[in-house]
């Protein structure tokens, strides 16, 4: 007697499997898509320490900088001393930004953090609306009162600000829009911490207004409603480098 089998494609327990196979393969896409904006942010480092140099002929490349021989390390390359020098805010922000990133301090290299110190004039020193495209930043107020926040990004543009006094903190997140501006009749004093070696600052003011070769005046007065000729005003001024 001829015993009759189901279709391949009708056996349950082929379906089955068929659909574990099929969210084995998406978790394990799910996974490569998380590893890979895992890596979008600084390198973990592949040794304990890479102190950087410019020297290529006897150096090796990790990520970052070149690689110091290991035997020439000293103590210098992992400290920095002049975070306690204030800055000169005699500009045209009332600002001046000192931020110690591996250019200054050879030992940073790999380890994905860096520093600043932050000062501001009184009465209205301003650290204008930038943004860190590598890094996320923790804001210290050491003296003054500053009124500090971020904006969030498309569409809904949330405004977190908030009045800081000494001992306060705020942390502006990846790549979002962030300021600080002294709201006191004293000078204030700032540390930041920010989780790359080398953060990078795109300023908005500066970006736009600043640009070399200018961005056409009617991408501007489009995107801004402003009036051309006051866009092509302001793109004739100087535009000052907080750093």
């Amino acid at each position: 007697m001829q015993v009759l089998t189901p279709h391949p494609k009708d056996n349950p327990r082929k379906r089955e499997n068929d659909m574990k196979v099929a969210n084995l393969l998406g978790a394990f896409a799910l996974l490569a898509l998380a590893s890979s904006f895992a890596f979008a942010y600084d390198p973990s480092p592949l040794q304990d320490i890479c102190v950087a140099i410019d020297d290529t002929d006897s150096a090796v490349l990790v990520n970052g900088k070149f690689c110091k021989n290991p035997i020439l390390y000293t103590p210098d390359d992992f400290s920095f001393s002049g975070l306690d020098v204030p800055g000169n805010t005699s500009n045209q922000l009332g600002v001046h930004v000192n931020i110690v990133t591996a250019d200054l301090l050879p030992g940073l290299n790999t380890l994905g953090i860096s520093m600043a110190r932050i000062d501001f004039a009184p009465n209205g020193g301003l650290n204008p609306p930038h943004h860190h495209p590598r890094a996320s930043e923790i804001l210290l107020v050491l003296e003054g009162t500053l009124y500090a926040g971020f904006v969030t990004s498309n569409p809904d543009h949330r405004l977190f600000a908030k009045i800081l006094k000494p001992g306060d903190l705020i942390v502006f997140p990846f790549g979002l829009v962030h300021f600080q501006l002294n709201i006191g009749k004293t000078p204030a004093i700032a540390i930041v911490a920010l989780t790359s070696q080398n953060p990078g600052v795109d300023t908005v003011a500066n970006a736009i207004f600043g640009a070399s070769p200018p961005i056409n005046p009617a991408v501007i007065t489009t995107a801004f409603h402003l009036d051309r000729k006051l866009v092509e005003d302001l793109q004739t001024q100087e535009w000052v480098n907080p750093t």
